[in-house]
């Protein structure tokens, strides 16, 4: 079990990432690019250890999304596709920014302006943070530091 668990908006972000097609996946490696395709962060993993050097893992010590998306991808959470694909092409740099790091508050804003019902989102969402939850990893620090 995780030591320190991501804020649950952290999935929804790790829905944009692959339904944008932003996620590399590799044999001992991925790669995700952010939302704004500006920086890219590399995804290690070795049996139980994941590491990355995205700035939520690096400096919060908790699983962020790019981590996320590669074990939804691995199949090592639940992962629908129908829910991933209404995060598409979701700007989560600027939400993130323009709701000061606020990140329950950028997820309703993306939520509505999508016409999403919020409260079947978060259902299904639930079901991955619970998976995550339940998941036997350790969360590293990435030898890379997160990109300026």
């Amino acid at each position: 079990m995780m030591e320190k668990l991501p804020p649950l908006e952290k999935i929804y972000e790790a829905y944009s990432a692959i339904a944008d097609q932003r996620v590399i996946l590799k044999q001992d490696h991925g790669e995700v690019f952010s939302s704004d395709r500006s920086k890219s962060y590399t995804i290690s993993f070795e049996g139980n250890v994941y590491s990355s050097n995205d700035n939520s893992t690096y400096w919060q010590g908790y699983a962020g999304y790019p981590i996320i998306a590669v074990l939804m991808l691995q199949g090592r959470l639940p992962l629908n596709m129908e829910t991933a694909a209404s995060f598409k092409d979701i700007n989560w740099h600027a939400l993130n920014k323009e709701y000061k790091r606020d990140y329950g508050s950028a997820a309703k804003a993306a939520m509505k302006e999508r016409g999403l019902e919020p409260a079947a989102v978060e259902k299904e969402a639930q079901k991955v943070y619970d998976a995550l939850k339940d998941l036997d990893i350790i969360i590293k620090r990435g030898k890379l530091r997160p990109a300026k």
